[in-house]
């Protein structure tokens, strides 16, 4: 008989691009996919390639607040009876759960009810719902090889496999690395700004504003900017005769990678790992209000290789920034050896190695 997993997941793009790369995979060797996610599932990831997607209670809470938590732990309670109710139906072999509040009730239902069961962090920092459920579950993989803050005895069993990235991502691994000619354009690729990069998408265009005229007469731009930052963005950008497109998504990221001689973004697991599959230099400027500086974390795996500069916040300026793509769009050779410093620390079959720990954790049922 055909083999059943529910892929369990928060309702983000970091928690969902990976679980569809894995529910891809699994599909192409035969499986069938359940998506498990919080009630708001039936509007979120219109094109996962699930069979049926299962709406759950659950609720997350601030550290510190005792009210929160009760509330939080009879919401995840609730979803788990919901979610055994449905897994006495269609008898899965194997719950996989990719983090973010929305994932535990799937996954306590599973423990309750001992089926196999899978943890994948995407980030070098594990978190709050994967943290709490870890100690519990048959398997846990990793993305990074490091992961901080897990219990005691997590990390040492862990299997580091990657982060699963999507099939447009990981055909970028084939590409070589081009670096831009002398005097010739230049593509800079800027992304994060629709997720809240506030700072991104106001603070990079006055850093190109600020560089030579040479240098800028050479720059395409790609931006995703937020939509109230938008007309100020391209105001900038006209006034630094610069050619740029301005945008709060780009819905072609694959394509807009794989021309890009530098990226700007943030430090997000999924970004990270993009970054490194695709071969790309990058400045990294890891979110600061981030839990347990987990996107600090994530930007250690290309800058300890030389594949990214990380810029901090607190010591991003106008003046820092352009100093930095200066120094950098004016040297194609060094761009050149990030872009392969990148690459040696990629994992671009990610979702293979997944789906291989789930296929072995479900067969030891």
């Amino acid at each position: 008989m055909r083999k059943i997993a529910v892929v369990a997941a928060g309702g983000t793009g970091g928690h969902l691009f990976p679980a569809q790369a894995l529910a891809e995979a699994l599909i192409a060797r035969g499986w069938g996919i359940l998506l498990a996610s919080d009630e708001r599932v039936a509007g979120l990831a219109q094109d996962f390639p699930a069979e049926r997607r299962i709406g759950l209670s659950a609720a997350t809470f601030k550290p510190g607040d005792p009210v929160g938590m009760l509330r939080a732990g009879l919401a995840v309670t609730r979803g788990a009876l919901q979610a055994r109710a449905v897994f006495r139906e269609v008898g899965p072999d194997v719950v996989v759960g990719f983090g973010g509040y929305p994932s535990a009730p799937a996954l306590v239902a599973a423990i309750m009810d001992r089926r196999p069961t899978v943890i994948h962090e995407q980030n070098a920092v594990m978190g709050r719902a994967n943290r709490f459920l870890a100690p519990h579950v048959k398997t846990v993989a990793c993305a990074f090889p490091t992961l901080a803050k897990a219990p005691k005895g997590v990390a040492e069993r862990a299997k580091v496999v990657g982060n699963p990235v999507r099939p447009p991502i990981r055909a970028l691994a084939e590409l070589p690395y081009v670096a831009p000619e002398p005097d010739g354009q230049i593509r800079l690729l800027v992304t994060g700004g629709s997720q809240g990069a506030r700072l991104l998408s106001e603070l990079v265009p006055e850093a190109i504003k600020a560089l030579p005229e040479d240098l800028r007469r050479r720059l395409v731009v790609q931006q995703q900017t937020r939509a109230e930052s938008m007309n100020t963005a391209r105001r900038a950008y006209r006034d630094a005769l610069v050619d740029a497109e301005i945008a709060p998504f780009f819905r072609d990221i694959a394509g807009r990678l794989r021309d890009a001689h530098l990226v700007i973004g943030r430090s997000g697991a999924g970004s990270v790992c993009e970054f490194a599959v695709a071969g790309k230099p990058s400045i990294l400027v890891p979110l600061a209000i981030a839990i347990d500086d987990d996107q600090g974390q994530n930007a250690k795996l290309l800058a300890d290789v030389g594949g990214a500069e990380v810029a901090r916040e607190h010591q991003l300026t106008v003046d820092s920034l352009a100093k930095a793509l200066e120094t950098l769009l004016n040297n194609p050779a060094r761009l050149a050896r990030m872009a392969a410093a990148a690459r040696s620390v990629a994992i671009p079959d990610a979702a293979e190695r997944l789906a291989d720990v789930v296929e072995e954790t479900a067969a030891k049922r």
